[in-house]
């Protein structure tokens, strides 16, 4: 009788060994599949302790920066995004936010502008014994304002090295006047009036 109570003793033992295993491994499992294993998934794999906090569901994650765009100095990059074209292309087809410059021409001082010679266009697709892809323009000139104060970025050959450096309107003038016709691709942002207040080279290799 002794050894049956000691064996009760020792099966309940087990027993609760094996419950409280079995409790464990419940709590991560399948059953535990509602805010507690959402939590989990949203902190690496670690649960959260059961809270309104740990329920509550996360912020959602801020958009991604679009390619090519400038994030501290970097340069901007010649991506083709949606293909590319070895011809040139239609006026309704050029890229809305780029264009090759070709000269600067001189407006009167009290505008506080100067003109751009440009070229719309778009991105070529890179040929055999390239690095990188051509910017196809539609061959024909347009004439858009650049304020004074404009905010410009260059990169090679404009200013040494592959990463976009701020420099003023008046160096990238001196340069255009000094390399006409280069067809340097810029990225433009343009302010309420018009003008063009934001002017970021896109690298090219």
């Amino acid at each position: 009788m002794s050894a049956v109570l000691v064996g009760c003793q020792g099966g309940g033992a087990g027993g609760g060994a094996k419950a409280g295993a079995a409790g464990a491994g419940s709590s991560s499992g399948p059953a535990a599949g509602g805010a507690g294993g959402a939590a989990g998934a949203h902190s690496g794999g670690t649960r959260a302790a059961a809270s309104p906090a740990a329920a509550a569901p996360s912020a959602p994650a801020a958009p991604a920066a679009p390619a090519g765009s400038v994030v501290s100095g970097a340069a901007v990059a010649a991506s083709p995004a949606g293909g590319c074209s070895d011809e040139a292309p239609s006026p309704d087809d050029v890229d809305p936010d780029e264009f090759a410059v070709y000269r600067v021409e001189e407006l009167d001082g009290s505008t506080g502008k100067v003109n751009l010679v440009i070229q719309h266009g778009v991105w070529g697709c890179p040929g055999k014994d390239t690095d990188g892809a051509p910017f196809v323009v539609t061959g024909e000139d347009s004439r858009w304002a650049l304020d004074q104060a404009a905010y410009v970025t260059a990169t090679t050959p404009v200013t040494s090295g592959a990463e976009n450096q701020r420099i003023g309107v008046q160096e990238l003038i001196d340069w255009i006047d000094a390399h006409p016709d280069s067809g340097l691709v810029f990225r433009y942002e343009t302010g309420d009036d018009g003008a063009i207040h934001r002017l970021e080279q896109v690298f090219t290799p």
